[in-house]
């Protein structure tokens, strides 16, 4: 079957559980749906064709002079919304459950499979709708799901982040093998990404976790902590320290020697947080990804972002909520949003999402075109894990006694968005 044969069936296939489904009509997405995954399926088939009979490579590096243009895509607009509507109409309302429940919804998995959001992790050579410039569009997705809730968002970004890693990291052969899994019509066994350790002050370069090389195997030893989905993972992207430099390694979960157990937090707890031992536990070495450029610095950078892209999503959430609550809310005969204090305290959170979106385009379209970005990605990274605290923390005052209850979103928000200073690794753009 040839490239571009194969990128029109899959997302034929994509479009076909679209069809048999019954929410996009509830929710009035079917169309935008089906239009953006036909325009996915013919981007493909123009970028296979360009290709034919040509060696792949990387993006051509974008001038670094040029105007830096903020403006989206026809199809990432159209993305943008169809996403937004639906974290709005079905990741918000089944949010609070979750969160008790340590859980997603298995509907919202099925809907998020039936999206195909893991098309986009996997490139057109394999069966998905990824071309070479994918991290800003991922981006937009990780933000537009997060306006649903945090939580869930992270959640079921865990397959497309898998793919992702996979794609960038792997070896031709590792992702020939690996990849087409995740853009069949049944869900591919699920593939978590382990990098947190339980150690005070975690450094991501500086891991305890442990592999060493025994002939044809790694014996990989250690602990990481606040794996999201961890429990539920068939397959484990752990992050290790080898004798040349830090490593990952695809795992099999039910392998010898791993063990795990819940870790529910104060956020992400609709994450499934769990924590995963490896006593021991061989690897074969031909599952270590070796990709000839393999960069751990750019996988961490990669991870920031992804975190950071939610907490713009979320940040945007409570910018909104809090608005109309101001303008509603009652007291001394007028709108508390009439008020100096409370007005300017909104002011501020539109100021620092515009400032947090600024930065982390700017990281993810320098990564996209092949531009150096660990700069601007660990500059995105600071602003977002201090605003995004402020802003949850902020969202909470401006409701004064609800924001602490439960009646209001607020809470859980503030929570979740307290967990992008901590995580590192676990999604990836």
């Amino acid at each position: 079957m040839s490239m571009s044969s194969n990128v029109q069936g899959r997302a034929l296939a994509v479009l076909n559980r679209v069809a048999q489904a019954d929410w996009p009509d509830r929710l009035k997405l079917r169309q935008p749906l089906e239009k953006l995954i036909f325009t996915g399926s013919r981007a493909g088939f123009r970028m296979a064709a360009e290709r034919s009979g040509k060696p792949s490579g990387k993006p051509r590096p974008a001038d670094p002079t040029a105007v830096f243009d903020l403006s989206l895509s026809d199809d990432q607009k159209m993305l943008v919304e169809m996403l937004g509507d639906f974290a709005r109409e079905m990741l918000r309302p089944a949010a609070e459950a979750a969160d008790e429940q340590c859980a997603v919804p298995a509907e919202l998995l099925n809907q998020a499979h039936e999206l195909g959001l893991a098309h986009y992790g996997v490139g057109e050579a394999h069966g998905g709708l990824a071309g070479e410039r994918t991290t800003l569009t991922n981006a937009l997705i990780a933000e537009a799901l997060a306006q649903g809730d945090l939580s869930l968002a992270a959640a079921l970004l865990v397959p497309l982040s898998a793919a992702n890693c996979l794609r960038r990291w792997g070896s031709p052969e590792q992702q020939a093998r690996w990849l087409p899994a995740f853009v069949g019509e049944e869900p591919a066994p699920l593939t978590a990404i382990a990098v947190n350790e339980p150690v005070a002050l975690f450094d991501p370069l500086k891991l305890a976790t442990r592999a060493r090389r025994r002939g044809s195997h790694y014996i990989l030893s250690g602990e990481k902590c606040l794996v999201l989905r961890g429990l539920e993972a068939s397959r484990l992207i752990v992050a290790a320290q080898t004798s040349d430099g830090p490593a990952l390694f695809l795992v099999d979960a039910a392998s010898k020697g791993i063990s795990r157990q819940a870790e529910p937090a104060m956020g992400l707890r609709a994450g499934g947080t769990a924590r995963i031992r490896f006593k021991g536990v061989k690897v074969p070495a031909e599952q270590r990804l070796a990709a000839s450029d393999f960069d751990y610095q750019s996988f961490l950078d990669h991870a920031a972002l992804a975190w950071c892209a939610l907490a713009l999503g979320t940040g945007q959430a409570a910018l909104e909520y809090v608005t109309t609550y101001c303008n509603e809310r009652q007291a001394f005969g007028e709108p508390i949003s009439h008020r100096q204090a409370v007005a300017f305290m909104v002011a501020d959170i539109a100021v620092e999402l515009d400032a947090m979106r600024m930065l982390v385009w700017r990281a993810c379209s320098r990564a996209e075109s092949g531009l150096p970005f660990h700069r601007e990605a660990y500059l995105a990274r600071l602003l977002c894990a201090e605003k995004a605290m402020k802003i949850g923390s902020d969202a909470v005052q401006l409701l004064g006694g609800h924001g602490f209850t439960k009646e209001h979103p607020v809470e859980r928000w503030y929570r979740d968005l307290r967990g992008v200073a901590i995580m590192a690794g676990g999604l990836h753009l």
